[in-house]
């Protein structure tokens, strides 16, 4: 199995350099990757992305916190374009898990990248709240669990197995630190890694 590459920039150059490149199959952005490449406002921003980045995936993170907010930027972050998935952290900034925004969410068909994901309690939540139709990616900060010392390669393996036979289901490495996770997270049959 092939685990893709995408790219964790928000930077302009960075993204029309890797739209290009057959290295790179996707794209992820957070809103401080956007502020970082000099975004003032979202909207325009990534339009001008969008505009670049027609076909490959790209995600773009609600940066609400309540999650009528979180629902209102999904639906309009999700008609700027097809190849969207709209990024919602798994728990809000109080720590209250996101699953009746995600349900809501992939009920309608709106592809999601389920974000800051650490446990494999949380995978199984996040996958009792999708439309298993609808495609969604599950990002797992890895690299994070490893900064505090924790082996993220058996919580990605169990997700891996937890998501097998969900042909819209993808698992992606995230926070990646070395070039050594590429081989980890291929090794665990991880869909994608960035």
């Amino acid at each position: 199995m092939k685990t893709k590459i995408f790219c964790d920039s928000a930077d302009f150059n960075i993204i029309k350099k890797f739209n290009n490149h057959p290295l790179v199959n996707g794209f992820t952005t957070n809103p401080s990757l956007m502020k970082l490449s000099g975004a003032k406002n979202y909207k325009k921003y990534s339009l001008k992305l969008l505009n670049i980045c027609r076909k490959k995936p790209i995600s773009l993170e609600v940066f609400g916190d309540s999650f009528h907010e979180m629902l209102r930027q999904a639906m309009i972050i999700n008609s700027w374009g097809k190849n969207i998935y709209v990024k919602i952290p798994v728990v809000n900034s109080k720590g209250i898990y996101s699953g009746k925004v995600i349900k809501v969410l992939s009920k309608k068909g709106i592809k999601l990248n389920i974000t800051a994901v650490y446990t494999v309690k949380q995978v199984k939540k996040i996958l009792k709240n999708i439309n298993k139709n609808s495609k969604t990616i599950i990002s797992i900060f890895s690299g994070r669990m490893s900064d505090v010392g924790k082996d993220p390669v058996p919580i990605i393996k169990k997700s891996v197995n937890l998501t097998k036979k969900m042909k819209n289901v993808e698992i992606l490495w995230a926070s990646t630190r070395e070039a050594y996770n590429y081989l980890q997270a291929k090794k665990s049959g991880c869909s994608i890694i960035t």
